[in-house]
């Protein structure tokens, strides 16, 4: 999963666009070509960060943890993105160094940082809204039986097609059953 990306993923079927890597559904850039989208912009993570930060005292790894629980695993932002937002915020006076054990720095919040989160509380709220969908998402489509099922259609794909003797009529009986089982999904 990547570490940023664009607004207004919590809408119509956005996180499976975003689980998928389909461009369906990000908006601002959904090209069709395929990929992962982005969950958040780096002003979205920034604000993600403070609000965990502001929850409790935390350091880089914490903040990538507790970002991935709240998605059920779906999503960690990179550390290569996370210390250097830290820095950011710590540079803005948002955060500061907290007392800690150990030799991992953790960060609190500060006056300025709790205030720029009081201004911008609705817009916070729905980033971590975004989160819960995707962990939700996760959660509805990474069970049991429906991950096992997807494996073994992705093993006798790769077993069936993957011997190089597959003729086109065979390819088109397989595209059938494919389209047919989508449909049959979609009336569920």
């Amino acid at each position: 999963m990547r570490h940023c990306g664009p607004r207004g993923f919590g809408r119509g079927g956005q996180a499976a666009a975003f689980m998928m890597g389909s461009g369906a559904g990000a908006r601002g850039g959904g090209d069709g070509r395929g990929g992962r989208r982005r969950l958040f912009d780096g002003g979205e993570l920034k604000l993600v960060l403070l609000k965990l930060i502001a929850d409790q005292p935390r350091h880089g790894y914490d903040l990538i943890r507790a970002i991935e629980e709240l998605t059920g695993g779906a999503y960690a932002p990179s550390p290569g993105v996370v210390y250097p937002t830290i820095t950011m915020l710590q540079d803005m006076g948002l955060i500061d160094e907290a007392k800690s054990e150990g030799s991992r720095k953790a960060f609190a919040i500060t006056g300025e940082g709790s205030a720029l989160l009081a201004e911008r509380e609705a817009e916070v709220a729905e980033l971590f809204e975004r989160l819960a969908e995707v962990g939700a998402w996760r959660e509805r489509t990474d069970g049991g039986p429906v991950r096992r099922a997807m494996g073994n259609l992705k093993m006798v794909l790769q077993h069936r097609l993957g011997r190089g003797e597959a003729e086109a009529e065979t390819l088109h009986q397989v595209a059938a059953i494919l389209d047919e089982a989508a449909q049959k999904i979609e009336r569920l």
